[in-house]
């Protein structure tokens, strides 16, 4: 493959830490499309990987810059400025149960790590509970807390101490109905109390509604609501990771919602702002006000274009029902990817809740043994016809399905088309059934 002179640029001056999915130069982008310099289009089924819900550029987003570029572009933590009030009230409004106090930061990581300092200096516990197969971050507090590739912890140590790991119910791979599935997690996490670490001394459960980076994987619903007893049965926080949930990706505005359960601290960021850096730790106001000033701080959080772009982003996804219309289109996508899977016996697992959906490829039905080196081929076969897809999973083994909410009937029906025929020529190349 020729690279562009663009990627030969880019790659003679990043560190090769940073892995970029694609060696794919990109001009611009324009609703669910991007496109290269010579004008090639490509549907994003990456979404700017959960970023980009609303799609690329979107109009009230591009105006709401405009504006506040006209006033106002920093303030760090020196004055307020309308955009950071109202943005507080617009979220207020759509968040889960009673929380209504943030604190913005600009990344993921950041809002995780922010909610695991807020859990721990409210309750003066040390001990945070997360669970095998996560990813939260990139920090070195988040990559204690994450366990979905030993890469992201190789060579840091030591980690953050108080950090305790049970297994995450993945239905796919255990042999066993749903609610067996979420026992055999909650007795692995009744004996990490008898044997490891007291309740008393826990100050968080941290958990993923779907496992992202670990291979979106979809525990049963019933999962939260069990984790939510413990936590109110031991004064433990539950602490939401919906970074990449958040934002009607699994068209709700938050994931926690389909099991009806109200996290005590939930982390946010990824599509809140359409590409802009914002994040943020939210909770009740009786669990912030707790949190001492100069507790934590930022320079850079909640900057007032990011702001004006998380405005204008909830405003669209309202004004434009995006999740009701999401809604109506999301159970004949569904149907047409697993009808893929019927034909294809590679296409193990079709899995996910609303746009986040993850495809687990496998030799065979019976082992279930990872077959990366496939997805790698059906990925780059779908790139070639005009499909912009990413992975997930320890293995590389699972595509991720992550159309923008804005996507029209004739965008998912043209992309399982690609899929379709992405999967039957990688099938050929690698000489598999």
């Amino acid at each position: 493959m020729t690279l562009h002179p663009i990627v030969e640029r880019a790659q003679r001056h990043l560190t090769p830490a940073l892995v970029i999915d694609w060696p794919l130069a990109v001009a611009r982008a324009e609703g669910p499309y991007v496109y290269d310099p010579d004008g090639k289009a490509y549907l994003d089924f990456a979404s700017g990987t959960a970023v980009a819900n609303i799609g690329h550029r979107p109009p009230r987003v591009l105006e709401a810059l405009r504006r506040q570029m006209d006033r106002l572009i920093h303030a760090g933590c020196t004055y307020y400025f309308e955009a950071l009030a109202e943005l507080g009230e617009k979220l207020a409004q759509v968040m889960p149960g009673d929380i209504d106090t943030f604190f913005f930061s600009n990344s993921g990581a950041e809002a995780v790590e922010g909610a695991i300092k807020l859990a721990k200096y409210v309750t003066g516990r040390p001990a945070v509970i997360a669970f095998e197969g996560a990813f939260h971050g990139r920090t070195l507090a988040c990559i204690s807390l994450t366990t979905s590739a030993v890469k992201f912890r190789r060579r840091y140590a030591p980690l953050l101490p108080e950090v305790y790991h049970v297994p995450f119910p993945n239905p796919y791979r255990f042999e066993g109905t749903p609610d067996e599935c979420v026992q055999a997690t909650m007795d692995a996490l009744y004996r990490l109390f008898e044997t490891r670490v007291p309740p008393e001394a826990v100050a968080a459960i941290l958990v993923e509604p779907i496992q992202g980076e670990g291979g979106y994987v979809v525990p049963p619903l019933s999962f939260l609501q069990a984790l939510r007893k413990v936590c109110d049965d031991h004064g433990i926080l539950l602490v939401l990771d919906e970074v990449q949930t958040g934002f009607g990706r699994t068209l709700r505005w938050f994931a926690c919602e389909h099991a009806g359960v109200v996290p005590d601290v939930m982390a946010v960021a990824k599509g809140i702002a359409s590409g802009l850096p914002l994040s943020a730790v939210c909770a009740p106001r009786r669990i912030m006000e707790q949190w001492s000033p100069g507790a934590h701080g930022t320079t850079f959080g909640g900057s007032p274009l990011s702001c004006a772009a998380a405005i204008a982003t909830i405003d669209t996804i309202r004004e434009d029902r995006l999740l009701e219309k999401g809604q109506a289109l999301q159970p004949g996508m569904m149907e047409g990817l697993r009808r893929l899977q019927d034909k294809y016996e590679c296409l193990g697992d079709v899995r996910g809740l609303g746009y986040m959906v993850g495809l687990e490829f496998v030799r065979d039905r019976r082992s279930k043994r990872p077959w990366g080196e496939l997805v790698r081929r059906v990925l780059e076969n779908a790139l070639a016809d005009g499909l912009l897809l990413i992975t997930c999973g320890r293995y590389g083994n699972v595509i991720r399905w992550i159309p923008p909410l804005i996507v029209e009937q004739e965008h998912l029906d043209r992309a399982i088309r690609i899929l379709d025929r992405a999967i039957e020529r990688a099938l050929r190349e690698v000489g598999g059934p």
